[in-house]
C-alpha cells in the first residue's frame, strides 16, 4: 500500500456550535484507507483533530470497511496517530463494506463512544409497516437483528467493552461534528420499511438493483457540457447513511457514507433550516467532501450538486476524496467526476493508496502528492 497525501489547507453554521467553531482554528487530517483487493469498494475513514496551539486531539473512525481494512485502520492509529484510544466509532449504514471492519477497530482498541442506528429497539413504532401478518414483535426483532448481523455485532461487543452507545440521528453532536442526515422518523417509518434487508414491504415495489447495469458506449462531456442525470435513485439502506458535518476554520468538512439525493437533500435543508447567518448557503462553506457511495451516479445529480458545490466553472476551491476498488471499473463513474471538477473540486480516489488531507499537522516521512482524477471528454452513457 503505497500512502499518498494531499495537503491543501483548507478547512454551516449550525447553531451556537458552528458560530463557536468559527472562532476556533483547528488542525486536522483525513485518512481515507483502501478497501477491498478487487473490483469491491468501501470506506474506512479516520480523523483526527485539536484546537490549535492545544494537544486535546480527538479521534474519530467512521466506517471500517472489511476486516482487513479494520485491521489497516488499527495499526494506521497506532502509527500515526500514536495511541490505542479512538474517542468516537460511527457506522454510518449496515452495509458489509462499511461495518465490517469496525468489529476489529472495536476489539483491539479501546472506545470511547459506539454511534450506530439499532432499528431493533423499535419494533413495536415500526411493526405496522410490514406484509406478514403473523410477524409479532419478538419475531420482527430477531430478524432485524439477523439482517443487520454485522451492526448487531458491534452492539454486542460494545455492551461487552462496555462502550457507551449512541444513535447517530439528524441534530445528534459528534464531537464537534453534527449528524444532518437521517431524522430518526424517516429513518424507522420510510426507510427502514423500504430496507433491501428487512422483510417484504405491504407494497411491492420491484428492486431497482435487480436490472443489470448495461453500459452503452461514452458519450461526450465538457466542462459546459453535462450528461449526469437528475433521477439517480439509490437504495433506501444507502438513503439512511449517516451525513456528517462540522466547519473547521471557516470551511465545511463533510462526510457522506453511501448517501443519495433524498438524504443530501435533507442535509442541506437542514443547514438551510438552522443556519446562524441566512444568507451563507453551505455551497459556500464546503471545503472538503467525500464524494458519495463511491462515485455511484444513482446517488447524486446536477441539482443536488449545485446545492452543496455551487454552480458550475468554478475555480478550483475544494477537495473530494471518493473510496473505490483499485480495479473498480464502476468507482467513480466518470461523469460523477466529472460533475465534481465543474463544482471546483480536486477529486482524489484511494483504488489502491491510502489518501490524507491535512491542516497544520506533523509531516509524514516517506508520503508524496497524490495525482487528482483528470476531466473525462467521454464518460458512460446510460441504458
Amino acid at each position: 500500500m503505497n500512502p499518498l497525501i494531499i495537503g491543501v489547507g483548507l478547512g454551516i453554521g449550525i447553531n451556537y456550535l458552528i458560530k463557536k467553531l468559527r472562532g476556533k482554528k483547528m488542525n486536522f487530517e483525513i485518512d481515507f484507507l483502501p478497501v477491498g483487493n478487487g473490483d469491491t469498494s468501501g470506506d474506512a475513514i479516520a480523523v483526527r483533530y485539536c484546537e490549535d496551539g492545544t494537544n486535546d486531539y480527538k479521534i474519530m473512525v467512521i466506517d471500517g470497511g472489511t476486516k482487513d481494512s479494520g485491521q489497516a485502520l488499527v495499526d494506521h492509529i497506532k502509527k500515526y496517530y500514536e495511541t490505542d484510544y479512538v474517542d468516537y466509532v460511527v457506522n454510518t449504514h449496515p452495509d458489509q463494506d462499511h461495518a465490517s471492519g469496525l468489529s476489529i477497530v472495536m476489539e483491539q482498541l479501546e472506545v470511547g463512544e459506539l454511534w450506530i442506528h439499532r432499528p431493533w429497539l423499535y419494533v413495536d413504532e415500526i411493526i405496522h409497516h410490514f406484509k406478514d401478518q403473523r410477524m409479532t414483535e419478538e419475531s420482527l426483532e430477531r430478524r432485524l437483528k439477523e439482517k443487520f448481523s454485522s451492526s448487531y455485532a458491534l452492539e454486542e461487543l460494545a455492551e461487552e467493552k462496555g462502550v457507551d452507545i449512541f444513535e447517530p440521528y439528524q441534530g445528534k453532536q459528534i464531537g464537534e461534528f453534527r449528524v444532518m442526515s437521517p431524522s430518526k422518523n424517516w429513518y424507522l417509518h420510510i426507510l427502514i420499511p423500504d430496507f433491501n434487508k428487512t422483510p417484504d414491504k405491504k407494497v411491492a415495489v420491484e428492486s431497482i438493483f435487480e436490472k443489470a447495469l448495461n453500459v452503452i458506449k461514452g458519450v461526450f462531456e465538457s466542462l459546459s457540457i453535462e450528461t449526469l442525470k437528475e433521477d439517480g435513485e439509490t437504495s433506501a439502506d444507502n438513503e439512511s447513511s449517516v451525513i456528517l458535518y462540522t466547519e473547521f476554520n471557516n470551511k465545511g468538512i463533510m462526510f457522506t457514507g453511501d448517501a443519495g439525493i433524498q438524504a443530501l437533500n435533507k442535509a442541506i435543508d437542514y443547514y438551510d433550516m438552522n443556519s446562524v447567518v441566512l444568507s451563507d448557503a453551505i455551497s459556500e462553506k464546503i471545503g472538503f467532501i467525500q464524494v458519495p457511495h463511491h462515485g455511484s451516479r444513482r446517488n447524486v445529480s446536477p441539482d443536488v450538486l449545485d446545492k452543496l458545490l455551487g454552480n458550475k466553472g468554478q475555480l478550483e476551491n475544494k477537495i473530494a476524496f471518493v473510496s473505490a476498488g483499485k480495479d473498480s471499473t464502476v468507482h467513480p463513474r466518470k461523469v460523477v467526476v466529472n460533475a465534481f471538477i465543474r463544482r471546483g473540486c480536486k477529486v482524489c480516489a484511494t483504488q489502491k493508496n491510502l489518501i490524507y488531507h491535512y491542516h497544520n499537522m506533523p509531516d509524514r516521512e516517506s508520503w508524496s502528492s497524490i495525482t487528482p482524477l483528470e476531466f473525462s471528454n467521454e464518460v458512460e452513457g446510460y441504458d
